[in-house]
């Protein structure tokens, strides 16, 4: 019958497979290949110089591992049961063999030679420890940051179902090897602390103690077995077995025999559910993280942007409008009031001339400039009309700046013939002074002159008609002549003043109408237009949001769909997960769990 943990490893390998990770299939076929091995493979780790080499040494009672000042293990060193001594050194180019007296020295200085190919060694001696299924494999020194990462060539050899990590008694564990230990205890279920050197330390209980205090603050179930490699060797040089026991050697080697007793009963289920419980949290995590993700932001993105335009275009609807009507209200009116102030100046340098000018002399002249003066306010009134449409299109056009389109329309209002609205001002019936009435009204100013003196001088003796008298007829009749000269002069003025009064309102009139009708014009004109570009975006814009729309839902509908088979793998997940944790707390014997006496 199968195991149950060997099938939930089968599994597990399925699942990979399902998700399509390769690295980590090939990691499950590797600890299925090493589980179902009966023998019990012992990784010795820890930092240079703590001993590993003498531990592996003492195990097997066998100098195998390079140990002495200046010499360090410097490549993994796989130990294994043989008839006959055997030592091989393999490289990614192949496997050579070695004497094995030479074999200690080849891997001491290994590292001196060493390429970028993957080389560890392989040794084979003749003991029973080993013949009982046991495989030591010796480490170059190592921390948490330089360990193997599983899978690799380098790692190959250093796959182990127990890891035992040395540490000597003459100080207490540092934290580089207490990270290491919580990086062992990820991937390892069953992990022992070697306190090694306890001959050369007097205070090694204190130092063991303080040991599984730091192990039980970090949360590490290692059990630390106080060991003396040099006693263990001396004693089986000697046979005394009180000097094994108190190498500490004996307890060590009860334990390993115990894991590899229950390795299908006990470890290989733990270490089974600390493998699939490392591959379920792998393949998890992206599926929780992906579960856990927004909503896409491109397709809501496309669909907000879409309705935050359409929106802005009702707003900048109402904006051009205004803008337009607001800005021809206030061309009419600064078109009219410039007109009527060009007038005016027109009509103050008339009352100007007139007032010294007689119009009988000056009224030729005058039509001309007249005439002159009022084509000039009317071609400048008028273009600066133009340019105040032509204006008011570009201020209406910003409006449609952000949607990047030439919006501006291509009109033109030729300048028209303005001469008609100006026509030719008739001179006014001017009354003028004829000899006739130059006489007529000499006489009569004399006449009272005359009457007025003479009858003054009778009081003298002297007659009504003297030469005094006809003097002072003589004077006042002139004088009533310039009089009535300049009465008909000034009325001639104010003649000519009325009149031209009258020609210049016809001409503001006229041409007030012809400015107003052309702004009106040009107002349908942009109106039209505008309106013309409003509804083409505004269908573009909708056209733009039925398109989003439906991506959005299409999304929706995908990420929906998406949902649903990450859950289904969540949940086939959470069954594997499950039957992990159970292999996990599945009750050890009492041999694994307590000490070994």
């Amino acid at each position: 019958m199968t195991p149950t943990w060997l099938n939930v490893l089968d599994e597990t390998a399925r699942v990979c497979a399902a998700h399509g990770r390769t690295d980590l299939i090939q990691w499950v076929k590797q600890k299925r290949a090493q589980l179902v091995d009966p023998k019990l493979r012992v990784l010795v780790v820890g930092e240079p110089k703590q001993g590993k080499s003498q531990l592996v040494n003492a195990l097997i009672n066998a100098p195998v591992c390079p140990v002495g000042d200046g010499l360090t293990t410097a490549i993994p060193t796989v130990v294994r049961h043989a008839d006959e001594p055997t030592a091989t050194i393999v490289e990614e180019s192949g496997a050579a063999p070695v004497p094995i007296d030479d074999v200690a020295a080849r891997i001491s200085t290994a590292v001196s030679r060493r390429t970028d190919s993957a080389e560890y060694a392989e040794i084979g001696v003749p003991r029973g420890l080993l013949a009982a299924g046991l495989v030591l494999i010796d480490t170059p020194g190592a921390d948490g940051d330089n360990l193997p990462a599983a899978g690799s060539s380098v790692a190959a050899p250093a796959r182990a179902d127990v890891v035992i990590m040395v540490t000597d008694a003459t100080r207490e564990l540092s934290v580089t090897e207490v990270n290491l230990l919580l990086h062992v205890v990820r991937s390892h279920p069953k992990v022992v602390v070697a306190l090694t050197k306890t001959d050369i330390a007097p205070h090694w209980r204190l130092v063991a103690e303080r040991n599984r205090q730091h192990l039980a603050s970090a949360g590490i179930a290692a059990p630390l077995v106080p060991v003396s490699a040099t006693l263990r060797l001396a004693a089986a040089r000697t046979n005394d077995k009180a000097i094994n026991a108190e190498s500490g050697f004996p307890d060590l080697v009860a334990r390993l025999k115990q894991y590899l007793a229950a390795k299908n009963d006990v470890l290989a289920p733990t270490a089974v559910g600390v493998l699939t419980a490392t591959v379920i949290e792998q393949l998890a995590a992206p599926l929780r993280a992906e579960l856990s993700a927004k909503d896409s932001e491109e397709p809501m993105a496309r669909l907000y942007e879409a309705q935050r335009t359409l929106d802005e275009l009702r707003r900048c609807s109402t904006r051009w409008q205004n803008t337009l009507n607001d800005e021809m209200t206030d061309l009419m009116s600064d078109i009219e009031y410039d007109l009527r102030e060009r007038t005016r100046q027109i009509m103050r340098k008339v009352d100007d001339a007139f007032d010294a000018a007689d119009p009988l002399r000056t009224w030729e002249d005058y039509q001309a400039w007249l005439e002159k003066s009022l084509t000039e306010v009317a071609e400048s009134n008028f273009a600066w009309l133009l340019q105040r449409c032509d204006w008011i299109s570009g201020r209406v056009a910003d409006h449609f700046v952000r949607y990047e389109a030439d919006v501006v329309p291509e009109w033109q209002v030729n300048m028209p013939d303005l001469t008609r609205h100006i026509g030719t001002i008739d001179q006014p019936n001017i009354e003028r002074f004829t000899a006739a009435q130059k006489v007529f009204t000499g006489l009569r100013g004399s006449y009272g002159g005359l009457l007025m003196f003479g009858l003054a001088t009778t009081l003298a003796g002297m007659p009504l008609i003297n030469p005094i008298s006809l003097g002072a007829g003589a004077l006042f009749g002139g004088k009533t002549i310039r009089d009535e000269g300049k009465s008909l002069l000034r009325r001639r003025q104010a003649l000519a003043k009325n009149a031209t009064q009258r020609h210049i309102d016809d001409f503001f009139l006229r041409l007030n109408k012809e400015c107003k009708d052309t702004a009106r014009w040009v107002q349908r004109i942009l109106r039209d237009h505008y309106t013309s570009v409003t509804e083409q975006l505004h269908d573009a814009i909708v056209h733009s949001l039925r398109n989003a729309k439906q991506a959005a839902d299409a999304d929706a509908a995908e990420r929906n769909k998406r949902q649903m088979e990450i859950q289904q793998q969540m949940r086939r997940l959470a069954t594997l997960y499950e039957q992990a944790q159970a292999l996990t707390v599945r009750p050890e014997g009492p041999a694994v769990l307590e000490p070994v006496a």
